[in-house]
């Protein structure tokens, strides 16, 4: 029993001690010789430190170094949040969803393809609004001509001008009056209530559109339904039938265009 456990652990124990070995023989290169003296003893060479400077700005009105890592790193664990709740990819993703469920496919495309297409998609309905926040906010930044503060309020400005034109005005006063708030001018409106007004149109907006993907594929469903039960085959599973011809009906009117289609345009961009 002990020889198998340590044939098990005989690859861990050599990486580890290999990786040892390496560092040390690298710690060794890397040091510089001591300069030869008259009969000194040779100087120890200093340890290696390693050290973060998180000093304040250098023009005032800028965000300290320390603040500006902070800030994209939790722009970046925040990254897929918003890619799905600030953009048009809520619509586009939920509406393939209800294809594949409307065909009778639950597997086909699958789940990696359904997002892949979503998220292409995705860039492009938002194409426009990107460019707007590199030409207004990211490139002055990064020539200097804008702070840090007024660069994150400049790239705010052509998101909340897109979320606003999909929201629907019943879903913005909703959230106004479920959170209290007095009469808000448009331009004015907070995020918070921005975006979960801009999520709730974006929902209704991919039901309706499932609604009216569903109804051809359940036509096809009742009269195969109604056909397999004149026939007497009552014990023939309707879906089985129904699929080849949900397939050929949605192949010969190019279903894939008209779908996309219909999502690019249903953004008006």
């Amino acid at each position: 029993m002990n020889l198998i456990w340590l044939r098990r652990l005989r690859l861990p124990i050599l990486f580890l001690f290999t990786t040892l070995v390496f560092t040390q023989g690298l710690l060794h290169a890397q040091t510089p010789p001591a300069a030869p003296g008259n009969g000194s003893p040779a100087a120890t060479p200093a340890p290696w430190k390693l050290a973060v400077n998180l000093e304040g700005a250098e023009k005032p009105g800028e965000i300290s170094v320390g603040l500006q890592i902070v800030v994209v790193m939790t722009l970046l664990s925040l990254a897929p949040t918003l890619v799905m709740l600030m953009t048009s990819f809520t619509r586009i993703v939920v509406v393939l969803g209800f294809l594949r469920t409307a065909i009778g496919l639950p597997n086909a495309p699958s789940n990696q393809i359904i997002t892949g297409l979503a998220l292409f998609l995705t860039l492009f309905v938002m194409g426009p609004t990107f460019e707007r926040v590199n030409t207004e906010a990211l490139q002055p930044y990064l020539s200097g001509q804008l702070a840090s503060g007024a660069a994150l309020e400049a790239a705010g400005e052509p998101i909340k001008g897109f979320m606003l034109k999909q929201t629907r005005t019943r879903d913005i006063e909703f959230f106004l009056k479920l959170g209290r708030f007095p009469p808000t001018k448009v331009q004015d409106l907070p995020l918070r209530v921005v975006v979960p007004a801009f999520v709730i149109s974006e929902l209704q907006t991919a039901f309706q559109m499932g609604f009216f993907l569903f109804l051809p594929f359940l036509v096809i469903d009742l009269l195969v339904s109604t056909i397999l039960m004149s026939l007497g085959m009552m014990m023939m599973p309707p879906a089985v039938v129904a699929l080849p011809f949900k397939l050929l009906l949605f192949v010969l009117v190019d279903g894939w265009q008209l779908v996309v289609k219909s999502l690019v345009e249903s953004f008006n961009i």
